[in-house]
């Protein structure tokens, strides 16, 4: 895809013993690090590659949780912008500054991503989509309906 979003699995959901079985949520604050300005997903690809739009990407945009369950916390993030390449923190009505290598904390959840060079539709399949008979330029086959028969 254009846009890549990679969920981090930040909570645990255990049975409590001590507690009748409750359900216990608890927060995973494991710091994993991620790239900034290179993810490379060529080897992971199965399908054909386009040179014109390669598989790598750069982060855009972090989504982060504060706190300690699930149930409750607070979300901040961090975003490039992408006329002037700064990195920004938004918490709340505050904006102010940073750089993208403040995100990668243990609160760190919603990972998102552009892939540099090109744009791609159809999974990088629109190639071979449209050397197909029937297949207009969106990807989509073209359906033939038989003819229906006058009723009278």
């Amino acid at each position: 895809p254009d846009v890549l979003v990679l969920h981090l699995k930040r909570f645990t959901f255990e049975k409590c013993p001590d507690v009748d079985g409750r359900i216990l949520r608890r927060k995973i604050e494991d710091t994993v690090n991620f790239p900034i300005d290179r993810l490379d997903l060529t080897e992971y690809v199965l399908g054909p590659i386009d040179p014109n739009a390669p598989p790598i990407y750069k982060l855009f945009g972090v989504s982060e949780h504060s706190g300690t369950t699930a149930n409750t916390g607070h979300y901040t993030a961090t975003v490039r912008n992408s006329e002037d390449g700064n990195w920004y923190r938004y918490n709340d009505s505050n904006v102010g500054f940073t750089s993208g290598d403040a995100a990668i904390t243990g609160g760190a959840y919603l990972l998102f991503y552009q892939r540099i060079k090109g744009s791609l539709r159809w999974a990088g399949m629109e190639k071979e989509l449209n050397g197909t008979p029937n297949v207009d330029e969106d990807g989509f086959q073209a359906v033939v309906g038989k003819k229906k028969k006058n009723r009278r």
